[in-house]
């Protein structure tokens, strides 16, 4: 039997929703093992000025407990 955990994190990228995504993957697996998949709950972007300055996601990432 395993058992998994779930946990929040959010990511910014000014280069798009895509590598916000790939950049908060890439730093979760630096501090979580066992990363099974992940989920992403919102995306929004930042304005300044009237142009898109960033693009953010929140995302719900998964991972098998270690026994």
């Amino acid at each position: 039997m395993s058992i998994a955990r779930v946990t929040e994190i959010s990511s910014t990228s000014p280069n798009g929703f895509d590598d916000a995504i790939r950049q908060g993957i890439a730093r979760a697996a630096q501090t979580l093992r066992g990363i099974t998949s992940a989920w992403v709950k919102d995306q929004n972007v930042m304005i300044d000025d009237g142009n898109i300055a960033e693009f953010r996601v929140s995302l719900l990432v998964t991972f098998v407990l270690e026994e």
